[in-house]
């Protein structure tokens, strides 16, 4: 039995496809079963509630051999522990009690990264609260998702732009959902490994945001620009969008450490590169998210 978060979620719902047409049994948590797609219902056990509830993973994990582990967003988090590692807890507790022997997450590039790095900080933490139990973990090591310029649709679409902290000329990797999903269900599917390790999906290459920048101007037809915005700015901007001064400070304190390096990782291996480039993304993803929102 493989137990699925967040199936409702970009990078869950495709993981939950890829392991049904596996034909692996599967459990899932989801807060509103409604928003599974019928045919998807009709394959999966169901635990209705948040996997942050003591209750919920206590039922879902009971008989269960593997673990796909998300933390949800929580733009309005009081703190960041609150949002990784107090949310975790329970679901620790309940992956020992049940006797769970793996246990595959999403994490954040920077093992090793001197200094505060906000969101990514705390996702380490979570990693090593997981790792603490004992059971084989394998945390799957994020830079940016490409879905996150899925946010700027309607500023790019009104003023030709999008926004971060970080230098225009910054390199950094960047990973489409769809491929991360493949890694972890192949993990998940996988019996045969033990112990805990991170394992970095990096991407296909480093872009900066100038040159992201470029890419969708041209796959879009239309100039769009990146603005390195002030923090002060930013921070306002996500506060407006409804963070809590919490996850706002987390998010800069990331961005700020991904402009020094964060998300450096070594030489990309036939293993860790994945196969879609960012132009090819914003062909099949970004444009017709653009043109349906005119």
């Amino acid at each position: 039995m493989i137990v699925v978060t967040t199936p409702t979620g970009t990078l869950g719902s495709q993981v939950l496809a890829a392991l049904l047409t596996a034909d692996e049994p599967v459990r899932v948590i989801v807060r509103d079963p409604s928003r599974l797609p019928a045919p998807v219902r009709a394959r999966v056990e169901v635990v209705a509630g948040s996997h942050g509830d003591p209750s919920a993973v206590d039922r879902a994990f009971t008989g269960a051999d593997t673990v796909f582990w998300v933390v949800p967003s929580a733009p309005g988090a009081v703190s960041l522990d609150a949002a990784f590692v107090d949310f975790t807890r329970p679901a620790c507790d309940a992956l020992v009690r049940h006797g769970v022997r793996r246990v595959v997450g999403v994490s954040a590039l920077g093992r090793g990264f001197v200094g505060e790095a906000g969101l990514a900080t705390a996702s380490l933490a979570m990693d090593d609260l997981i790792a603490g139990t004992g059971i084989a973990y394998r945390a799957l090591a994020m830079p940016a998702f490409m879905e996150n310029l899925l946010a700027f649709v309607p500023v790019i679409r009104s003023q030709g732009m999008f926004f971060s902290l970080v230098d225009g000329d910054r390199r950094l990797p960047t990973v489409a959902s769809r491929d991360i999903a493949t890694v972890a269900a192949r993990l998940l599917l996988d019996r045969s490994w033990t112990g805990q390790d991170s394992v970095p999906v990096p991407g296909p290459q480093d872009l900066s945001f100038d040159e992201i920048a470029r890419i969708v101007s041209d796959v879009l037809g239309r100039p769009v620009r990146y603005r390195r915005l002030p923090p002060d700015e930013f921070r306002a901007a996500m506060s407006a969008a409804g963070m809590s001064d919490a996850m706002v400070q987390g998010m800069v304190d990331m961005l700020l450490a991904k402009n020094r390096g964060l998300d450096t990782v070594g030489p990309r291996t036939a293993r860790s590169a994945t196969p879609t480039d960012f132009r090819s993304w914003c062909e099949e993803v970004l444009a017709p998210a653009v043109s349906a929102a005119a």
